[in-house]
């Protein structure tokens, strides 16, 4: 499918541990913003974007008043993808919206495998409430990308974020966990368990849908643990990719081992961070340790907890107090 969503924006790779100009060379340092919502937003009745409410005015408050130029899109899978007896086009036309509003300002969107789909919890977080974060992905993974990737290949604009936050199963998740084997065969996971031995063929032959449809992608991988953990990678005869960390205050301060000592000789990316008014310290430090590490990052969430922005009906896009901080950062 022809598409001009990019507004000239250059196509970016990879040198050495930093992202590039795929043209100049010239290092390309991304820095901006999540903005949730097409994860749960279904394409029926009104339509997704409507539902999430994303709007031009807000594309302006992000990428211009905030000066972010990259902004992370969680999407969801079973909407996305294209099969006998269901149309994905409403949906994917609410991805090619945003893709279009957010490059015409300058940003690139880095499209996040955020939920498999919206009917099936994995599981309860602590406060009671259902997850619909897969911890693993599925078959079907594979093909989407493949899709996602044939109808953006021309799109300079659009960044690959395979797989949100591989994580062991939560003791209430009732799926069963399917892995890849050595032969490349799909095999349960009686564990439940997600280590680098079970993500990393994953991780690994979801690069390969990607690019087996679009070779010079620009695609991320996250971490263990929630996406926190990058030890163990990079990942065995894959190059040109950006592994990324999600770094939250519970998950400690061991940045180096985590994610800091990997920044060293493969590009690093903090895909999520972010934090409520009682952690502005703790982010303050973490922005310093990803200033001095030239560190790109996204933070967590325009529209979801915890906030960048005070809800409210009307567009005032006030900043939380995390916000602050990170709005400060951007326009450093």
């Amino acid at each position: 499918m022809a598409q001009d969503l990019s507004y000239g924006l250059p196509a970016l790779t990879v040198q050495g541990n930093r992202i590039v100009n795929a043209d100049s060379g010239a290092p390309v340092l991304l820095r901006g913003i999540n903005r949730s919502g097409l994860e749960y937003s279904s394409p029926d009745g009104e339509g997704s974007l409507e539902k999430a409410a994303i709007t031009e005015a807000e594309m302006d408050a992000i990428v211009i008043d905030w000066r972010a130029n990259i902004v992370r899109l969680p999407f969801n899978q079973d909407w996305a993808l294209s099969r006998p007896g269901y149309d994905a086009e409403p949906y994917l036309s609410a991805l090619d919206s945003v893709i279009g509003m957010a490059a015409r300002r300058g940003a690139y969107i880095l499209l996040d495998l955020q939920w498999i789909d919206a009917v099936t919890p994995r599981g309860s977080n602590s406060d009671g409430t259902p997850n619909f974060v897969p911890p693993l992905p599925n078959q079907d993974s594979l093909l989407l990308w493949q899709q996602i990737a044939r109808r953006y290949r021309e799109e300079t604009a659009v960044l690959y974020d395979i797989f949100n936050e591989p994580h062991d199963a939560l003791p209430d998740d009732p799926l069963d966990m399917v892995g890849i084997g050595a032969d490349g065969s799909f095999v349960m996971l009686p564990n439940r368990t997600v280590t680098m031995a079970e993500w990393q063929p994953w991780a690994a032959a979801l690069v390969e849908a990607i690019r087996t449809e679009h070779s010079t992608a620009l695609i991320f991988v996250s971490g263990t643990d929630w996406g926190f953990d990058l030890r163990g990678l990079p990942l065995p005869d894959v190059d040109g990719v950006v592994y990324s960390t999600h770094v939250y205050r519970n998950k400690g301060r061991d940045w180096d081992g985590a994610f800091g000592d990997l920044a060293e000789e493969q590009p690093v990316f903090a895909g999520e961070w972010g934090g409520t008014d009682t952690d502005l310290q703790w982010g303050q430090d973490l922005a310093d340790y990803m200033e001095t590490r030239q560190l790109g990052w996204t933070a967590w969430s325009w529209s979801d907890k915890p906030r960048l922005v005070q809800p409210s009906s009307a567009p005032g896009y006030v900043p939380t107090a995390f916000g602050q901080l990170v709005r400060d950062r951007l326009n450093a």
